[in-house]
């Protein structure tokens, strides 16, 4: 059935409408509302409506306050607390307090509450009421019409809602194949890693040894050098007093190298040829100085000016790194921790040092690079699959939280999702992120202020999701932090209406959305027009 047939006809609404505010006046005292009149019969005694006492008829509107509910004074002041029925024939009958009965001023539109005052009022019902009926005929055709959307909303809602189980489905299953590859891709490169690391370890055990010969080579070319400086008569032999000359060789690092002491360090004899040398060597090459490096004055180190670099690390403090350095730095921070093992360490000025001394690892034979190249695309391969796997479980996890959230009794606000509606003002443009956020930047330049986080649905118990609750945002100096609470109201068109701050930092926004409207009824078209 075609929701059309749902809907009252505005002309029947518009009719019903006239025969409520163009009630025919019934004979009744004044101030008595219609649905009071039995109780007002003339010629009868007069019961008080609280049944505080029954006093004659003709006390009715005398005057004076015979009833403690004030009931039989409604068309007089002489009540407090009694109340005066407008009848308003032609607009909507009304209720004010017997107080303002004859007082000067008009308070009903059909002038009946300034009956002895000599007020001079005009009755104004029937233009209130023809202005009524055109603000009801319009909000009328505005609920008609978003309510016929919202019945689109809703069934797009639900093809949307099963599109979406049904790319879950999808995607759990590709997860599956997935979760299969990365294992298979995890074994393929473990298993390509350990030839990898082995044919590594064979190549540096082999270059570990050719350094050690090297040092060693080196080692013994400098115990010659040494033992021809220490032999100064040339003999063939280094004799203790030839050792005395070195004083830096005193074990005891004493004013005094004694005789005993460099009879010490030749293994207690008086003098040693090479081949003995060799056996003292150790004590001796740590500390001995070259008598040609003694000889030769030390450089004097000039103190240089740093370079200016155009460069400069200050270029950007810490906390203002561009977004896409900062990317980069994150991107290498979720490297695959194995990959260290197969990367070259920095080069620190120690081992360039020493590569001077000792050379530069030579570059892998062709068979180990050949298995570093297998086990480098295996990590890749793995790699690029176990990423695949992360933005699956992602999509999954969103496409799970928006299968369950709440988007109203059929989901008609399920359109909002991930859209943005902004309103400018004279100072600031406001953004309102459905079940996201709410925003505030300034129109001429500024940083962006957090008005809140989606919270919850905040209307009343019987109309729920009629007000959104953003909470959490941006402190404000010395107060609490910002909230916006966003007002739903019937509209054809999705738009922020208006905003304001009632509290310090706490914010409201209107909003229309045909996914607020209802289907009309006269009850609810009176309702609405009476809140605004």
């Amino acid at each position: 059935m075609s929701c059309h047939h749902h809907l009252p006809s505005l002309f029947s609404l518009l009719l019903l409408l006239s025969v409520v505010i163009s009630a025919v006046e019934v004979q009744r005292p004044r101030g008595v509302p219609l649905s009071k009149r039995q109780f007002y019969e003339e010629g009868k005694p007069f019961t008080c409506l609280d049944n505080s006492a029954t006093i004659p008829f003709d006390r009715v509107n005398d005057d004076y306050c015979d009833c403690k509910d004030g009931s039989d004074e409604p068309g007089t002041a002489a009540c407090p607390n009694g109340s005066f029925h407008c009848t308003n024939a032609g607009f909507r009958p009304a209720f004010i307090p017997s107080s303002r009965i004859n007082d000067g001023i008009c308070d009903c539109c059909d002038t009946t509450d300034e009956y002895n005052s000599g007020a001079a009022c005009q009755n104004t019902c029937r233009e209130m009421g023809r202005k009524e009926r055109e603000s009801l005929q319009k909000m009328a055709e505005i609920a008609k019409e978003g309510f016929l959307l919202k019945q689109q909303l809703i069934q797009e809602a639900k093809r949307g809602l099963e599109d979406k189980k049904a790319k879950l489905g999808e995607v759990q299953v590709s997860k599956k194949d997935l979760e299969d590859k990365v294992e298979a891709l995890r074994t393929v490169k473990e298993t390509a890693e350990q030839p990898e690391r082995e044919a590594k370890e064979r190549h540096l055990k082999a270059w570990e040894d050719q350094k050690a010969l090297i040092r060693m080579e080196k080692d013994k070319a400098r115990m010659v050098e040494v033992f021809l400086e220490l032999d100064d008569d040339a003999d063939g032999f280094v004799s203790v007093a030839e050792l005395l000359s070195h004083s830096e060789l005193n074990p005891d690092s004493d004013d005094s190298f004694t005789e005993a002491e460099a009879q010490g360090l030749l293994g207690g004899e008086d003098k040693v040829d090479t081949i003995a040398f060799e056996a003292v060597w150790n004590n001796i090459k740590e500390k001995y100085i070259s008598e040609a490096t003694a000889d030769t004055p030390a450089p004097v180190e000039t103190p240089q000016e740093e370079p200016i670099s155009d460069n400069d690390s200050e270029q950007y403090p810490e906390d203002d790194i561009p977004e896409d350095e900062e990317e980069d730095e994150e991107e290498d921070d979720d490297d695959d921790p194995d990959d260290g093992d197969y990367k070259t360490p920095p080069t620190t000025a120690t081992q360039e040092k020493k590569d001077d001394d000792e050379g530069t690892m030579p570059p892998y034979d062709q068979e180990t690079q050949n298995l570093i190249d297998a086990a480098q695309k295996a990590r890749d391969e793995f790699d690029e699959a176990e990423r695949g796997l992360r933005e699956v479980d992602d999509q999954i996890r969103n496409l799970e939280k928006e299968i369950s959230f709440d988007f109203g009794p059929n989901a008609e606000f399920a359109y909002l999702y991930s859209q943005c509606y902004e309103l400018t003002t004279s100072e600031y443009i406001y953004r309102l992120c459905p079940f996201n956020r709410v925003s505030q930047k300034p129109k001429y330049g500024g940083s962006e202020t957090n008005l809140g986080t989606w919270g919850k649905w905040a209307g009343p118990e019987d109309n729920i999701y009629s007000v959104m609750r953003y909470e959490h945002g941006t402190g404000c100096w010395q107060g609490p932090n910002r909230s916006t609470m966003v007002k739903l109201t019937c509209g054809k068109e999705t738009v922020v209406t208006s905003t304001s701050e009632p509290s310090r930092c706490e914010y409201l926004m209107e909003f229309t959305s045909p996914a607020v409207c209802q289907e009309p009824s006269m009850d609810s078209l009176l309702h609405e027009h009476e809140e605004l």
